[in-house]
């Protein structure tokens, strides 16, 4: 099958007890090679999440061979699309977790908050009981965020615990409400909340992606863009491709400003990360980008492209 010029991008998750879990990845691996898709799909016994591209019906085919399954039949996706191939590997991986917190016991098949729909968003996050808080990471915070979120300033999502611990006080408001890309980060993060004694937890269905999709630009409390996983690197309204780049080195989204920086070299550093890395990794990096012009001039896909 040949690689449309136009990619539909589907992230998809849904937790649920997958006790299988290691045995549904074979099959699950050859479908999608099948079917010419690109991406990640994490399984763990808690359920799958991941982000894959192809062509429409490709995705279609894969929607319906995952919902076949009972225990995966309310599986939640979100579509958006992208002109250029946004992965260039078909990765599925077995994990503990499916979007890893690190704390036993959060199960949100067992204990969630309520979800909101987009259309909903707008009065729960206005409302002056609420603490808005984006349970993302910092790099993706940076780029964009809903007014008046709290930004934890997280490297990772198994650091938001220890954050909640450290800031009881400014979490005091009768209610909490959270969001995340697409849905699965604050979806646990609510579960987790609920566990440790938040009562009223809200959480944005289907995440900013659905939100950036239905909601109309005039009417939005977003500013900023969205940062995602694959080459795209950053989503707007309407889930257009926005003009971020990305270093390639420390993965923090980059402008065109930006690689007018002194320290910004194509593939090897950029101003946050070029004082942060050791000679051996910048020699790597730039291996690395020299193996990728060479591709590029034979006009062949260099795996795990960055361009």
């Amino acid at each position: 099958m040949t690689m449309p010029s136009h990619y539909t991008v589907a992230a998809l998750y849904h937790f649920t007890r997958l006790n299988d879990f290691a045995d549904l990845r074979g099959p699950l691996q050859d479908m999608c090679a099948h079917l010419d898709l690109n991406g990640t799909i994490l399984l763990a016994r808690e359920g799958i999440n991941g982000t894959i591209a192809g062509s429409e019906i490709a995705i279609t085919e894969i929607i319906r061979f995952l919902r076949a399954d009972p225990r995966l039949s309310s599986l939640d996706y979100k579509l958006s699309h992208a002109s250029d191939k946004p992965f260039y590997r078909m990765k599925v991986r077995l994990k503990k977790e499916i979007v890893t917190l690190g704390v036993d016991g959060v199960d949100p098949t067992e204990t969630v908050g309520t979800y909101v729909d987009p259309d909903d968003w707008n009065a729960i996050i206005s409302d002056p009981d609420v603490v808005l808080i984006d349970t993302r990471n910092d790099y993706e915070v940076e780029i964009g965020t809903f007014r008046g979120a709290l930004n934890p300033n997280t490297q990772t999502f198994r650091e938001f615990p220890e954050w909640v611990a450290q800031n009881k006080d400014t979490l005091k408001k009768p209610k909490v409400a959270m969001f995340c890309t697409g849905g699965i980060r604050c979806e646990k993060a609510s579960s987790f909340m609920m566990e440790n004694g938040y009562d009223e937890v809200y959480h944005l269905k289907g995440g900013i992606l659905k939100y950036l999709e239905t909601q109309p630009k005039e009417d939005s409390l977003w500013d900023g863009a969205c940062f995602v996983f694959d080459q795209r690197v950053a989503v707007e309204h309407g889930l257009e491709e926005s003009h971020y780049d990305q270093c390639y080195a420390c993965r923090y989204p980059i402008t065109e400003a930006d690689k007018d920086h002194p320290a910004y070299v194509k593939g090897v550093s950029c101003h946050r990360c070029h004082n942060k890395m050791s000679e051996d990794q910048r020699a790597r990096f730039a291996e690395r980008q020299k193996q990728i012009a060479l591709a590029k001039a034979r006009g062949e896909d260099h795996i795990g492209r960055k361009a």
